[in-house]
């Protein structure tokens, strides 16, 4: 998938963790959130991810959000590291059957809170089962709900589930989608700082959503 040049390095990515935890909320652009069953708004786009040269070359194409700022995550580059540092970044770059390839970064928009893409391998693994390991793959996830979901050219699986932090003892909203090609599944996921940032970033995630298609032959 390349782009190993804009890949991450591990001292940008531990520092953009690190100062994406403890960042101040930033000013709200106007964009309101909604529910992502039945009113869910679609955000202004702002351009494509996902094609030869792009910001993220990737199986799948999807518009992202005006002022949004995509960057690709080289894993090899940042697991390539030894003891702690390699620990960290493995855990961060990998849930599951994926690894991290994409963040889409809200702040630029005024927002706290990614769009990440991860990719994995190809096999046989259902969109419905790669789904369910990436969501039992993270630490405090619960109620999840699936559901079969067109997205673009594509039917996949889409999940709304919350995390606990035992840390911080709150509890926020998550959604991902998961869909399989032929150079592996795919996985879309919006996180946030917490519920209210997630939901103000809803109609970033359903305008990819509504824009996914596979790159793959």
């Amino acid at each position: 998938m390349g782009n190993a040049g804009r890949g991450l390095t591990l001292a940008a990515l531990l520092t953009g963790l690190m100062t994406g935890c403890a960042a101040e909320e930033a000013e709200p652009d106007g964009a309101s959130g909604a529910s992502a069953e039945t009113t869910a708004k679609v955000a202004q786009r702002g351009g494509s991810i996902g094609a030869s040269g792009s910001a993220c070359e990737l199986p799948v194409t999807f518009d992202i959000a005006e002022f949004w700022k995509a960057k690709a995550v080289d894993a090899e580059e940042a697991t390539g590291a030894t003891g702690d540092l390699a620990d960290l970044a493995d855990a961060f770059l990998r849930q599951g059957p994926v690894t991290m390839a994409c963040e889409v970064d809200a702040k630029p928009a005024g927002k706290i809170g990614f769009l990440r893409v991860w990719t994995g391998e190809p096999g046989d693994t259902d969109a419905r089962a790669v789904l369910e390991d990436f969501v039992a793959a993270e630490q405090g996830a619960s109620g999840a709900r699936y559901s079969t979901v067109k997205a673009g050219d594509i039917t996949g699986t889409e999940v709304e589930y919350v995390t606990t932090s035992e840390l911080l003892e709150e509890t926020k909203k998550e959604h991902a989608l998961a869909v399989t090609t032929s150079e592996g599944p795919v996985v879309l996921h919006l996180g946030g700082m917490d519920t209210s940032e997630h939901e103000a970033m809803l109609p970033a995630y359903e305008l990819a959503k509504s824009t996914l298609h596979t790159t793959a032959g």
